[in-house]
């Protein structure tokens, strides 16, 4: 019986340590993606309330370089989080996580300035958000 009540112990807290890290590393839920169509472009990614609430966004890029310019996130709430940046982004790349300050909160959509470096492929740009 001991034996059995120290195993089951040891379950428990190895479930708990998985939750806790979970929770700290945050899940990652695909909102969206757009093609970067020119040279500067602009796209809108409609994410909603029935994605959830959210403490950061990735951008994520695929078949292309693209550099990023101005992110402004807006939220269900009416407020809005602009992001002014230069950063460049290789093909299979992906930016660090941006932070949103504040609480958890539902995003409604997130509005992205960026263009391609070379005009090979058509680039695409996926958006997670991190709970």
């Amino acid at each position: 019986m001991r034996k059995y009540m120290i195993g089951v112990i040891g379950l428990v807290v190895t479930l708990g340590l998985a939750t806790a890290v979970r929770a700290q590393r945050g899940e990652r839920v695909y909102l969206g993606s757009a093609h970067v169509d020119g040279g500067m472009d602009h796209d809108t990614i409609k994410v909603g309330k029935h994605d959830g609430r959210f403490r950061a966004i990735q951008l994520e890029v695929d078949r292309g370089v693209v550099e990023f310019g101005r992110v402004v996130v807006r939220f269900g709430n009416g407020e809005k989080e602009e992001l002014v940046f230069r950063e460049r982004v290789a093909a299979g790349g992906a930016m660090r996580p941006i932070d949103l300050p504040g609480d958890r909160r539902v995003i409604e959509k997130i509005d992205i300035w960026y263009s391609k470096a070379k005009w090979e492929h058509r680039a695409k740009v996926s958006v997670f958000g991190i709970r």
